[in-house]
């Protein structure tokens, strides 16, 4: 069973910044792709950034420019670099992976790290 551990979260003022990091129990290079979503009280779980085995990135409109995904291949973590964070970021954030094999396509979740910023 495939593990995803997450770890870098906290409480923030708003302009700041945070690192989040996720450790998979495999390779962070099996996946297909890797990735961040988000969820807000109240809201539904969305993506905030991803990354492909590939090293293709992809982001929500809403931290473009902000926010940087990208791999360390010698800690096997991917990284969400998140910067002049703001209150509407607050969210729980889950690290997402995913795979395809010959016997069909899974998805695995970390337990989520909390995010939180505000004054």
């Amino acid at each position: 069973q495939v593990q995803l551990v997450e770890s870098g979260g906290g409480l923030v003022q708003p302009g700041g910044s945070l690192r989040l990091s996720c450790t998979p129990s495999r390779s962070i290079f099996s996946f297909d792709t890797m990735g961040w979503y988000r969820q807000a009280p109240g809201k539904e779980r969305e993506l905030v950034a991803s990354i492909t085995s590939r090293g293709s990135t992809n982001y929500a409109d809403s931290v473009k420019g902000r926010f940087i995904i990208s791999r360390d291949s010698a800690k096997n973590t991917v990284d969400l670099q998140m910067n002049s964070l703001k209150p509407e970021d607050t969210a729980v954030y889950y690290c997402h992976a995913r795979e395809s094999n010959w016997s069909g396509q899974y998805v695995y979740w970390g337990q989520g790290t909390q995010v939180t910023v505000s004054s």
